[in-house]
């Protein structure tokens, strides 16, 4: 049986990856255990486009470099980490995925979406979420949030995405509101100003609905 794939997306400073990690702890204290891997990133070739893409240093990194770069990363993931995994009927939580992409580099920068879309089905094999937790928060707070501490806990954390401007965030927490709209069925949408804890046990409600349905 082809396990579960469960996604996390979200602004700059939106806590998810802080939920990505709650939910594995969660699903381990019920008995399933669950692979965790990140975007970009997840594996040791993603990684180091990983480093290349939020080097703060990359100022010359053109757009469309940029949108490669991150369907590159996405495709090696995939094939090397999440289809695997999913193919043992194991539960896969990723943070961040196809629906980043389609935020930060179509409704972002400005690359067709369709397009876009059709470059992610391409570096996935098609493979789409089960379900996908959007934890929304408005630019000027998560980006405050990601500066003094990041998801990641690392004080003054400031990479290349996070020194866009706020208009090209605005522009991605948008874009994430109207994917979500146009996916409901596959969508849940939180609100990341609520505590670290309402958020938690709002997100595992959900996975439980899947995991049981």
């Amino acid at each position: 049986m082809r396990g579960k794939f469960i996604t996390f997306e979200g602004p700059e400073g939106s806590g998810k990856t802080t939920q990505v990690l709650l939910l594995a702890k969660h699903l381990k204290k019920k008995g399933l255990s669950a692979v965790v891997t990140r975007e970009p990133g997840g594996t040791e070739i993603s990684e180091k486009i990983r480093t290349i893409l939020l080097d703060a240093s990359n100022l010359n990194l053109s757009d469309r470099t940029e949108l490669l770069l991150m369907v590159a990363s996405r495709a090696q993931n995939t094939a090397e980490i999440i289809v695997p995994a999913l193919e043992e009927g194991k539960i896969v939580l990723c943070d961040r995925y196809s629906d980043s992409t389609l935020a930060y580099q179509s409704y972002g920068r400005g690359f067709d979406l369709d397009t876009t879309r059709e470059m992610c089905l391409f570096a996935t094999d098609g493979l789409q979420p089960d379900l996908t937790f959007l934890i929304d928060i408005e630019p000027e707070l998560g980006l405050e949030r990601a500066r003094v501490a990041g998801d990641t806990g690392e004080k003054n954390s400031h990479d290349r995405m996070e020194s866009q401007g706020l208009k090209f965030h605005r522009k991605v927490r948008e874009g994430f509101l109207d994917l979500a709209g146009r996916e409901p069925d596959r969508f849940r949408v939180l609100d990341g100003k609520e505590s670290i804890e309402e958020v938690h046990m709002k997100i595992a409600g959900y996975a439980e609905e899947l995991l049981e349905g």
